[in-house]
């Protein structure tokens, strides 16, 4: 597998998730509890999340420089501690928090993971390739 491949994955879901809440808001206001996506206000906020999703998600998966590549995962990352920590704060005390302070918070973990993946393993064909690896 190329080093490339848990975050470029990661990135197509994630694109793939922002058009479809950019199409349909209620994909991410029903299950948040935030409203049916009926609603005018919260369709706009649920749009924006869902473009700034499908702008971070397609450049995890399109962009070909590493260090490119990096700093949208970063972006990706800090946008959903950004989401956890708003939704804890929205949802306090509601049934719908700990569902998505999940989601949120395990998108978070699976994009860090899948950079720590291809840093390691691109670090590691580096070295090989340098000679500096034993095999």
């Amino acid at each position: 597998m190329n080093p490339t491949t848990p975050t470029r994955i990661l990135g197509a879901a994630t694109a793939a998730y922002g058009l479809a809440v950019a199409l349909r808001p209620e994909i991410l206001l029903r299950p948040t509890g935030l409203g049916s996506g009926l609603e005018s206000e919260p369709r706009a906020a649920a749009r924006l999340i869902a473009l700034r999703d499908l702008a971070s998600g397609l450049a995890m998966l399109l962009t070909s420089d590493p260090r490119a590549r990096r700093t949208a995962i970063v972006v990706r990352v800090a946008s959903d501690a950004a989401d956890t920590l708003v939704f804890a704060h929205a949802l306090r005390g509601r049934p719908e928090q700990v569902k998505t302070l999940a989601v949120t918070g395990g998108w978070g973990v699976l994009c860090a993971a899948g950079a720590l993946h291809e840093w390691r393993r691109g670090r590691r064909h580096r070295l090989a390739a340098h000679g500096a690896v034993r095999t």
